[in-house]
């Protein structure tokens, strides 16, 4: 565990600061890129996670921009659209989630529903699916957790 020491009197200095800490590190901003080819879904999804707390670090509206942004922001979570207009979001998440260094959580996103795309869910390295109309940041904390 990592400790940080605040000078105060007593034992129950110590304490305090781990809890302070401990508060400190669960509320820290989770980063976010949001990867959608359309700009009215990125718009309306940053205003929805930033209401939420998450800080939206960047947008992408294509796979090859998404994989840039990555390396540029280093995000903590990727909202990744199924349907990109240069590859698959199956494909690209296989990519994020394969690579070197640190290795963002990945979403996957689509108007469509969960049971559109069968096994392609399940089977791939996302945390999880959201249909868009379902997005929240309650949806988002819930599969992180």
């Amino acid at each position: 565990m990592l400790r940080t020491y605040v000078r105060l009197r007593g034992t129950a200095s110590r304490t305090a600061a781990d809890a302070r800490l401990c508060h400190d590190l669960l509320h820290m901003p989770r980063t976010v890129l949001i990867v959608d080819d359309h700009p009215s879904f990125r718009a309306s999804a940053r205003a929805l996670l930033e209401s939420a707390g998450f800080d939206v670090v960047g947008e992408a509206a294509d796979g090859a921009s998404a994989i840039d942004a990555i390396g540029e922001l280093d995000p903590s979570i990727v909202l990744l659209d199924v349907s990109l207009p240069d590859m698959n979001g199956f494909d690209l998440c296989a990519e994020i989630c394969c690579g070197e260094g640190a290795i963002p959580d990945v979403i996957l996103v689509s108007s469509r529903d969960r049971a559109d795309y069968g096994e392609l869910v399940t089977t791939s390295a996302a945390r999880g699916f959201v249909p868009k109309g379902e997005l929240s940041g309650d949806v988002i904390d819930a599969l992180l957790s």
